[in-house]
């Protein structure tokens, strides 16, 4: 990487106070230059901690609007604001009035991977690392998991007293993963731990040594005495893993564990954001919602928080 185009972004993250937040699916040498670093919920709760008014989100859309629905005051500028997650959008406000109208006591269970306007009619948010947790404190017995159905599956499978409706939203990088391709890797790597996100399938998770979040991954490897293993999420992940752990071996499962929305964040599009900032209309990266979904949707993020505790 260019030390310069660094310098450069340092000096004028300082001059205009803006922190960077990038996810860990970006390239890594955006991650390389970020001030924080982590999945989606973390960052956004991070943003409520720091001095800085501007945040600049080197994720996807949704990763963008839970920032600012947990900081309302401050600026929120996309990267690349075409950077957008699929499944955020594999999910309707018209299909929750309809299983809400079908089913009595329901909880409409937002994974946090959706729209601010998804999250605005649902009941709870949860994240890939306490949606056990928080649907187990729930007090309704039908759930409605919105929008993975891979996740919710699994979620369903760890709380077996709740009565599940589950969607066909789906995470594309985490489908494509294979359960053949997994085991054509434990033969290639027979001493390997399989380490898996819990958007993967169901077969997919049958051959895993452990099933996390991408954060639980990553601590998963770091506290391990394994020296191998094989990763079953986007391949960005990569770049912190052998960060942290240098001595040991990381492996794909196939060339397809790669999201192309989160790989239009460069470190070229951090800097010119940067360089514009103050002197042009940023309105097209600027993230913004209304007063009404602001208010709706933060009620199922702070019940989220109250439940996870």
């Amino acid at each position: 990487m260019e030390k310069e185009k660094v310098a450069k972004i340092k000096e004028l993250q300082k001059e205009k106070d803006v922190v960077i937040l990038a996810h860990y699916y970006v390239d890594g040498e955006v991650q390389e230059i970020a001030d924080y670093v982590g999945d989606s919920f973390y960052l956004s709760k991070v943003a409520t901690t720091v001095p800085q008014q501007t945040i600049l989100f080197a994720g996807v859309n949704f990763m963008g609007e839970s920032a600012k629905l947990l900081n309302p005051e401050k600026t929120v500028l996309m990267v690349d604001e075409c950077a957008d997650c699929p499944m955020a959008h594999m999910i309707s406000t018209d299909r929750i009035a309809e299983v809400r109208a079908e089913y009595d006591d329901l909880a409409v269970v937002c994974y946090v991977n959706s729209t601010a306007e998804i999250k605005a009619v649902s009941d709870v948010c949860v994240t890939s690392s306490n949606a056990v947790k928080v649907v187990s404190n729930i007090k309704e017995k039908n759930i409605f998991f919105v929008p993975d159905n891979n996740l919710g599956r699994y979620v369903a499978e760890k709380v077996p007293d709740k009565h599940f409706i589950f969607h066909d939203g789906f995470c594309h990088v985490h489908k494509s993963i294979a359960a053949e391709n997994v085991k054509a890797a434990k033969e290639l790597h027979p001493d390997a731990l399989v380490l898996t996100h819990p958007e993967c399938t169901a077969d997919v998770i049958a051959l895993s040594d452990f099933v996390g979040s991408t954060s639980e991954i990553i601590d998963f490897a770091t506290g391990s005495d394994c020296r191998k293993f094989i990763i079953c999420t986007e391949m960005g992940v990569f770049f912190e893993l052998q960060q942290k752990n240098p001595e040991k071996k990381f492996y794909s499962v196939g060339h397809r564990q790669f999201c192309p929305n989160m790989k239009r964040v460069t470190i070229d599009k951090v800097e010119d954001v940067l360089t514009k900032l103050g002197k042009e209309s940023l309105s097209e990266k600027e993230v913004e919602l209304s007063a009404e979904v602001m208010e709706h949707a933060a009620v199922p993020l702070q019940r989220m928080l109250e439940l996870a505790k």
